[in-house]
């Protein structure tokens, strides 16, 4: 509506400005206007988009971060992806299926010495040599990070912590849950423990590969994709409110009919990030 609103009094300037029928008062007093319906603009602009904070930007750019993890920031984008999630230092935060550790590490250096990360493994996923070692590597990282503990259960055992937690983060594994990969899980029970491992007010972030729209329920296990559509409705009817949606990896090039392994896209995909909230 400000767009609106700014294309409208943009003409109205220049039709007073150039046709010479109005007083320099009125001139003044449209241009002042424009001037501040424009400021608005910008401001709502930059409101939508979080900033990275100062811990953020350190821990992107921390030199002890390994150069596995480095070399995937360019398709990651982790300042903006932390910064929309709203990450910040003393955060009790869940990195669910927490794969090698690229968020862990990141999510350590923010939360600091007052806060802390829980690495969730499900068990399900021993049995992929790959991960196995992706996990090791996490724990031999952690014994020298307090402030990050390695968790192992089944899928919804997971999701329970020691104590409340302002984020649950879970990246690109949310469809996981609902193939043979990770699952099928129960997806109701599922977001219900999340609920429950929230603090009221505490964030639940969701980063995974767009499905097309109408894409049929297997497409989680065939293409490794899922709507967020259907994301929304799962998290929705579990207690969260929507808070918003980021669209900075977004990548309307994909065609969405291949695997995200496919090496047509593969670290390319079009991905969504969603945010919620459970209520205080």
């Amino acid at each position: 509506m400000l767009h609106e609103s700014k294309e409208v009094f943009v003409s109205w300037v220049n039709e007073i400005r150039f046709a010479g029928m109005a007083s320099n008062k009125r001139k003044g007093l449209a241009c002042a206007v424009l001037t501040l319906i424009a400021t608005l603009a910008l401001s709502s602009e930059a409101s939508a988009a979080e900033l990275p904070s100062a811990a953020i930007a350190a821990a992107v750019v921390d030199s002890s971060r390994p150069a596995t993890d480095t070399v995937r920031d360019t398709n990651r984008k982790p300042a903006d992806t932390l910064a929309f999630a709203g990450i910040k230092p003393g955060d009790k935060i869940a990195d669910y299926a927490a794969g090698a550790g690229y968020f862990t590490r990141l999510f350590a250096a923010v939360a600091g010495a007052k806060g802390h990360v829980y690495a969730s493994v499900p068990s399900s996923l021993f049995q992929y040599p790959n991960i196995v070692k992706g996990i090791a590597e996490v724990q031999t990282w952690a014994v020298t990070h307090p402030n990050v503990s390695v968790t192992f259960a089944s899928a919804l055992e997971a999701a329970k912590y020691p104590e409340k937690l302002d984020v649950f983060w879970i990246s690109q594994n949310y469809h996981d849950l609902h193939d043979s990969f990770m699952g099928p899980v129960d997806m109701a029970a599922f977001n219900r423990t999340v609920y429950a491992a929230l603090k009221p007010g505490g964030t639940y972030v969701v980063l995974d590969h767009v499905a097309a729209k109408g894409s049929p329920a297997d497409v989680t296990d065939t293409l490794h994709r899922i709507e967020p559509s259907t994301v929304r409705r799962e998290v929705e009817a579990a207690g969260f409110t929507f808070e918003g949606e980021s669209a900075v990896l977004a990548n309307p090039a994909d065609p969405h009919t291949a695997g995200v392994f496919d090496p047509s896209i593969q670290g390319r995909t079009d991905q969504f990030i969603l945010k919620f909230k459970r209520p205080r």
